[in-house]
């Protein structure tokens, strides 16, 4: 394991040229801040914050991270307002654009690196006003207990989760973060022994010190917010991969599992794919991804109620224009009948409901071994491209995210398979048909 592990460590230290080159557009941009904030009193300073700030960013894709510090006493529309202002007018060479996590920030990108302008309020441990508060006391901790050695570990870490597929907060992601990444060294020492730890997890377990609960599968406690659970924002699919491939590694170390896997499709199940496709007005990334998975579960639910079993659902979009809602149905076609569990003969006031409610519509009815009433009831919609249709058409008001409904309104098409599907997005629908990468390692 050593060995690997070593070799793996001198590929994702950055060179001192690409090093150079990072400080140097790190500056420019710094620089161009800096001359803002001066039009505003009620800004303190500004700060790096993120990997850079930490070193422990991988050269390939580092973000360059600014944080804005505004006076406790900003009002909320000003500190976004003004937050705002800041980025797009000091990057308006680098065409900025806003992006959104709990506040709106400005991102843009001077050659290869997006430079991120956010805000935060100048705030005393744990009296957090936005969820960016806590981000300069991270990078102080970081700053202060990270080793160079251990950078280097959570180097290798990010690396081996983006590998997988497992890597990046952002919410059409759900993966682990570079803060993640840098907790779980800080807590484990080392790479070797946050893999070792990691395939022997059990279930809520807790990395990290709270005197709080929380439910969920896995719990990594933020190290400057003990109320904070850093795995809440991580979907149980990825922490099962984390899981998996730690436990591939530590049962057989090797470099190919620092190399991406792709996933085997079953092409036989094609056409067990529904795809709703619609376009949608233009808006944040963060904003859609989550409308959109939002949807997908909705949906999914009421398939269920409408008798077809959806084995598998997710969502994609292009983050310009179109999104794709994608479920893997057992089958696209059901029987024309249901049965409809009715109460037992005892229960002379509910047998009664029942009896005289069903007994019109029903295709017949009996009183099974049991003792409980059964009706065969006949379906409206058999076929799932019907069901889903009719229903968009008249229930979009049911469980549908407000802010998809205009995009709904304005059309959406429902079709099997991946007729008139781009290669890219049959690529994202194959997923739904394949068995997992992570899981082929134990081949």
């Amino acid at each position: 394991m050593k060995q690997v592990i070593s070799k793996i460590g001198k590929s994702v230290v950055p060179t001192k040229t690409v090093e150079k080159s990072k400080n140097s557009i790190a500056e420019i941009a710094y620089n161009l801040v800096e001359n803002e904030i001066k039009k505003y009193s009620e800004v303190l300073g500004l700060e790096f914050g993120g990997s850079f700030a930490k070193g422990t960013w991988l050269s390939k894709n580092a973000d360059v991270d600014i944080f804005v510090k505004f006076k406790k006493t900003t009002s909320e529309e000003k500190f976004e307002k003004i937050s705002k202002k800041i980025g797009f007018d000091s990057l308006k060479k680098y065409s900025p654009y806003v992006r959104y996590s709990e506040h709106p920030y400005v991102e843009a990108k001077i050659k290869d690196t997006k430079i991120n302008v956010v805000p935060f309020y100048d705030v005393k441990l744990g009296e957090w006003k936005s969820a960016a508060d806590r981000s300069p006391f991270h990078t102080k901790l970081m700053e202060k207990s990270l080793t160079s050695k251990m950078r280097n570990e959570v180097r290798i870490l990010k690396t081996f989760l983006q590998s997988n597929g497992i890597y990046g907060a952002e919410i059409a992601k759900q993966g682990f973060s570079g803060y993640v990444s840098e907790v779980l060294i800080l807590n484990f020492k080392s790479f070797e022994n946050t893999i070792k730890s990691i395939s022997e997890i059990k279930e809520n377990q807790i990395i990290g010190k709270t005197t709080k609960k929380f439910d969920t599968s896995i719990v990594i406690i933020d190290p400057i917010d003990s109320n904070r659970n850093l795995a809440a924002a991580i979907s149980d699919e990825n922490i099962g991969k984390f899981v998996l491939v730690s436990r591939a590694f530590k049962e057989k170390p090797r470099l190919t599992l620092f190399q991406s896997k792709k996933s085997k499709i079953s092409k036989k199940y094609w056409n067990n794919l529904l795809v709703i496709k619609f376009d949608f007005k233009p808006r944040s990334p963060d904003v859609i991804w989550g409308q959109i998975k939002r949807a997908t579960t909705s949906l999914s639910t009421q398939l269920e109620l409408g008798g077809f079993t959806v084995l598998r659902s997710n969502a994609h979009s292009d983050q310009i224009k179109e999104a794709y809602l994608l479920f893997f149905l057992e089958s696209t076609k059901i029987s024309d009948t249901y049965t409809k569990n009715g109460p037992e003969f005892f229960r002379e006031s509910s047998s009664k409901g029942f009896i005289s409610k069903n007994l019109k519509n029903t295709e017949l009815m009996w009183i099974e071994t049991s003792g409980k009433i059964i009706s065969l009831e006949k379906r409206k919609h058999t076929e799932a491209v019907k069901f889903i249709t009719e229903f968009l058409k008249k229930n979009l008001q049911t469980g549908m995210p407000k802010g998809l409904i205009g995009d709904f309104k304005r059309g959406f098409r429902v079709s099997i398979g991946t007729k008139n599907l781009s290669k890219s997005i049959k690529e994202e629908v194959g997923e739904l048909i394949s068995t997992d990468g992570t899981l082929l390692y134990f081949n």
